[in-house]
């Protein structure tokens, strides 16, 4: 009995220790619960850094989206882009739909908001662009009765591997559950580069592709010179989207990865201190 006891004794040391020599994952807070000062408005239509209507605002410590000030949605997609390019890394965002859709929004556009991944620099969008080139996390909200997966995979100017092959349709739809009503749900996308991309909901790993890359036509009014298809996507901007109906994001965090790329195994221990904590139920393999 004595034997046992120094046994689990020096086992919780060592698992102890183990747990202190681990890198601390660090959110960064992008989104500062104040004000926007960290993030850059394009509205189709409109030129860069122009938030027309007001459309992107921060609201009881909330940054939200609200088209109050328009007479018409028609088609102006807008994005807020939060200042500086990543690469690698996990992300968070804290979302729920709202109220009702703007006069004008298409019926596929009901409830339907993005994380887009990987973007174009804004400032070179064309004033007319609808969307960035990027790959979008779709963010979709239920009716009530139907089944509406969110954490959906969109391809806006973009293309991805899928099971070894190159996936060219728009969108695919994830083996998430359905969110109806006005509820908060916690959106994660783990990226490492131009590797693997996983979808998280609510701690439930929904979908994977790999090997993002510029392609696809989803996209228009873009300039021919940054659509150069087939090049390989390792990094850019995050940006939240507008597409006609009122969503709110009360967090917006990050986990940057890029320092271990170069080390799967700091890489791994990493993302397994943060599924101890409850943060992540992903790993870079299938």
């Amino acid at each position: 009995m004595r034997l046992l006891i120094t046994c689990l004794f020096l086992l919780t040391c060592l698992v102890s220790e183990a747990q202190k020599k681990a890198p601390k994952p660090t959110w960064i807070q992008l989104f500062n619960g104040k004000d926007m000062k960290d993030w850059h408005v394009k509205v189709a239509g409109h030129p860069y850094d122009d938030n027309y209507g007001n459309t992107f605002r921060v609201q009881d410590g909330k940054m939200i989206v609200r088209y109050d000030q328009y007479k018409k949605f028609d088609q102006q997609y807008g994005h807020i882009f939060y200042k500086q390019k990543f690469s690698a890394y996990l992300l968070a965002v804290e979302y729920r739909f709202v109220g009702e859709q703007a006069p004008g929004g298409e019926g596929w556009a009901w409830r339907n908001s993005g994380m887009m991944l990987h973007c174009q620099d804004p400032k070179t969008m064309g004033v007319k662009q609808d969307f960035p080139i990027s790959i979008e996390y779709q963010l979709l909200g239920g009716n009530g009765k139907d089944e509406r997966h969110t954490a959906n995979l969109c391809t806006p100017g973009t293309n991805v591997m899928m099971d070894g092959k190159l996936f060219t349709p728009h969108c695919i739809d994830s083996k998430s559950k359905t969110y109806h009503g006005d509820q908060w749900v916690r959106a994660e996308v783990l990226v490492l580069g131009d590797s693997v991309l996983t979808h998280i909901v609510e701690g439930d790993t929904v979908l994977r592709y790999e090997k993002p890359q510029i392609g696809d036509g989803t996209v228009s009014n873009y300039d021919p010179a940054i659509k150069k298809d087939g090049q390989p996507l390792t990094e850019g901007y995050i940006a939240l989207q507008s597409e006609s109906h009122p969503v709110e994001f009360r967090k917006v965090e990050l986990v940057d990865l890029s320092k271990y790329m170069k080390d799967p195994k700091k890489l791994e221990a990493v993302l397994a201190e943060l599924k101890r904590t409850g943060k992540v139920k992903a790993g870079t393999k299938q």
